[in-house]
């Protein structure tokens, strides 16, 4: 199963319960350490705990966001954490369910909706393999199906040691120019390759893309970070060269590919981008079940735990 959303909603009641019972034993002993400050003379003691851990989500939206549904805006910008990683295939549902419901809540159906693509982390990828990192990655690009959706690819200006990483000009940069082309109308360059579609060519997998601006290349001037498999889903690295406003991707040991991925890794070794220098994402040619297939933990069973 993808979700849980009618658990959820039909546990709202209990939960709301759950909440207000906290909330009234939260101000009760909040009065009491004040009165017990004020009997002995003695400074206010720290507070006790916050219930809000139990109601974050509403707490979050109607503290952070509700107060801006009133007025119209031209646009959003959404600077996605981490936090959903662990739940990636879950989010491909999630993150659109946002998306309009933010467009709805303020009457605004085609409201520019930009967003930031997680950076990388960690230790550099050495070898092919699965990363739940990657597969949030790729529920990010998803929602780009939706209308006047943009996003910023930041996967090479992350910082290994650091989930936040200090670079924010080029992040801010790369809004700047979708937010000139969805929201503006301008006629610019606004977005690295995406992948678009494969085609087998004997030994050889032909990759496709949108957004190729005025033409492949590969930084630092050799395509790294792709890799390659046959139907045994045992992927290696690969060869790749670009050809015209495409990637021939390929490898000895696969004589008969089947998938081919680019930078799938929590902190990928890549190097595609058009001449404009925005960056390729990372993608999948295959939709084989990943690592977070069937991951469907939702906020108040996270704060059970």
């Amino acid at each position: 199963m993808l979700d849980k959303w009618d658990d959820l909603i039909a546990s709202y009641p209990d939960r709301l319960a759950a909440y207000e019972k906290k909330l009234a034993e939260w101000k009760a002993a909040e009065a009491a350490a004040k009165e017990k400050g004020e009997k002995f003379g003695t400074p206010e003691p720290r507070k006790v705990g916050d219930p809000m851990f139990i109601h974050t989500a509403s707490a979050l939206y109607n503290g952070g966001i509700a107060p801006y549904t009133r007025f119209p805006i031209k646009g959003v910008i959404w600077y996605q954490g981490e936090t959903n990683a662990d739940r990636a295939i879950q989010y491909r549902k999630l993150f659109p369910i946002l998306i309009n419901d933010w467009r709805t809540q303020r009457g605004q159906p085609e409201m520019t909706f930009l967003f930031v693509q997680i950076a990388a982390l960690g230790t550099p990828q050495t070898r092919p393999g699965v990363n739940d990192r990657a597969e949030l990655r790729e529920a990010q690009m998803m929602a780009l199906k939706l209308p006047n959706t943009g996003m910023a690819v930041t996967i090479d200006i992350g910082d290994e040691k650091n989930e936040h990483p200090k670079n924010k000009q080029d992040v801010g940069a790369r809004l700047a120019l979708a937010a000139r082309a969805i929201a503006y109308g301008q006629k610019i360059v606004y977005s690295g390759p995406i992948y678009d579609s494969m085609k087998i060519e004997g030994d050889k997998a032909r990759i496709s893309f949108k957004h190729v601006g005025g033409g492949l290349v590969a930084k630092g001037g050799e395509l790294k970070g792709f890799s390659i498999t046959c139907e045994d889903r045992k992927f290696v690295w690969a060869d790749a060269k670009i050809d015209g406003e495409t990637v021939v991707v390929w490898s000895e040991q696969v004589p008969k590919p089947a998938a081919v991925r680019y930078g799938w890794a929590m902190n990928p070794v890549i190097s595609l981008c058009n001449k404009e220098g925005l960056p390729a994402s990372s993608f999948r040619t295959d939709d084989w079940p990943g690592v977070t297939a069937g991951k469907t933990l939702l906020w108040y069973e996270v704060y059970a735990k």
